[in-house]
């Protein structure tokens, strides 16, 4: 009985066991989740505003599928698809729309510039405010062939044809009865004036009759009289097939098809503006020449720069603008001022502690250590970019420190200008938390370079706020995009070093 039992319990268990493990197994990781739509392609540029009136656009960076690209060479073939004729900009000021600007024609930089962008697009700039006013369709007072009296309306004759018909050769009277055109069944002792209008429909194309010789054939028919010798063929004129006159562009090798080629927002097309751009020319004419003089002037003439977005299924501006209350800017600004002179004192310390050299304390090292910091140049800036009320300010300067005293001599932290760039924002506490501190000079743009703030933009269309800046290395001068977070800030895009 014991012996039935247990086998009983482990058959049981046996079956429990191999129902159990026959089961499926579901690991978890392996649902895909359905990929968010890509709205399509968006692009920033930056407007250049010269103070003759001359507008041009500069391509920056252009998303696609989530990912930066250098939008001066995104499909360039051989145009850059962020400079296509037609292609519209809406220039922003703190996301405030300003204007829009439709692209008219590329042009690209020749060999003899340096430090200009490698694209540029000129076209027609439209302010805010400028558009044309659509006239609307008016009503005639009285319709076409009504007269003003009281008489009933009645249907008029088009006076052309009857005048086309008076001029008629006297010899289409008498042609043969086997012409298509079929007789009048006007009863005689009438005109045809006196004929109400009808409306003619064109004869079908009949079957050649027997004798006559096909259409587009040469020879006579048989039976038919002999032309003669002083009749001509009829002249057939060719189609004009002449390719309309164009720039001389060289053939795409990207391989990518129109029908590929993703599109921005797009407006009526411009004529193409034949602006003579000191440095740049049409994609495969003959640069003209241009003197190094002009080319100076148009580099240092004072031009604004403006960012631009072209996007046709992005949001609408939104304005990153922060008003501060009453007395509180100049607080906020004092604190950014002592915060920035700390950073500065620190960075110079640093440098003095990393200098080989600096074995001994010298008094011009200790003078400039104690020393007050000197800002030069102080602009200061706030957004609102999360859309919480809570600003985002940026602090730019220019700095040196302060003469050594009498006797003393010049050291290297005395007379270097250092460029001071701070971001901060108050946290709940009302203190500044530091987001960005660069510090930098001529000798050390390789590890910190220069950031000259352009303005607040939404580069990735989700509705926050970016920071564009001018970024200045010893590599060049180039475009960075930022997006300020809760800790710092985080580098989206860096055409100077691209991932």
């Amino acid at each position: 009985m014991v012996l039935a039992v247990l086998l009983a319990c482990t058959l049981g268990t046996a079956i429990s066991t191999t129902a159990q493990e026959e089961r499926p197994q579901i690991t978890p990781g392996e649902r895909k989740v359905p990929r968010k739509k890509d709205a399509g392609p968006r692009a920033v540029g930056l407007l250049q505003m010269a103070a003759d009136g001359k507008t041009s656009i500069v391509p920056i960076a252009i998303l696609v599928y989530g990912k930066f690209w250098d939008a001066s060479a995104y499909k360039a073939d051989p145009v850059p698809m962020a400079l296509d004729s037609g292609t519209v900009y809406e220039a922003e000021r703190t996301g405030n729309s300003l204007g829009l600007f439709t692209v008219g024609s590329a042009l690209k930089r020749n060999n003899g510039a340096s430090g200009q962008p490698p694209w540029i697009g000129t076209g027609a700039w439209r302010p805010i405010g400028t558009e044309t006013a659509t006239k609307g369709v008016k009503a005639e007072a009285i319709p076409v062939g009504i007269d003003k009296s009281d008489e009933p309306p009645r249907l008029t004759r088009d006076t052309a044809v009857d005048s086309t018909k008076a001029k008629a050769p006297a010899s289409a009277a008498s042609a043969p009865a086997s012409s298509s055109v079929p007789a009048s069944s006007a009863p005689a002792g009438k005109s045809d004036s006196d004929e109400p209008p009808r409306l003619m429909k064109p004869s079908a194309p009949s079957e050649p009759a027997a004798g006559s010789a096909p259409a587009g054939s040469s020879e006579p028919a048989p039976g038919a009289p002999p032309a003669s010798a002083d009749a001509k063929p009829a002249e057939m004129k060719a189609p004009d097939t002449k390719p309309e006159a164009g720039p001389n562009l060289p053939a795409s090798d990207s391989g990518a098809s129109a029908g590929s080629r993703p599109r921005l927002r797009r407006g009526m097309p411009v004529a193409p503006v034949d602006e003579e751009v000191p440095g740049y020319s049409k994609p495969g004419a003959k640069a003209a020449a241009s003197s190094k003089l002009a080319e100076t002037a148009a580099a240092k003439s004072e031009i604004k720069l403006v960012p631009a977005i072209s996007d046709a299924s992005g949001p609408q501006p939104k304005s990153y603008t922060f008003e501060w209350l009453k007395g509180e800017e100049g607080d906020r600004r004092k604190q950014m001022v002592d915060l920035a002179k700390d950073q500065l004192r620190t960075y110079v310390a640093a440098r003095a502690k990393g200098n080989v050299t600096a074995k001994v304390a010298h008094p011009a090292r200790s003078a400039a250590k104690s020393g007050e910091p000197i800002l030069e140049n102080v602009q200061m800036v706030a957004y609102d970019l999360w859309g919480s009320n809570v600003p985002v300010i940026l602090l730019s300067a220019e700095a040196h420190m302060p003469p050594p005293p009498a006797g003393a001599t010049h050291s290297e932290a005395t007379d270097l200008q250092y460029s001071i760039f701070l971001v901060a924002y108050p946290d709940i506490y009302g203190n500044l938390r530091k987001l960005h501190v660069g510090i930098t000079d001529k000798f050390h743009l390789d590890v910190t370079p220069r950031l000259d703030l352009i303005d607040a933009l939404d580069a990735d269309g989700d509705g926050r706020g970016e920071l564009l800046f001018r970024e200045t290395s010893d590599q060049g001068s180039g475009w960075v995009i930022y997006r300020a977070t809760a800790d710092k800030l985080w580098k989206m895009y860096d055409s100077l070093r691209p991932e």
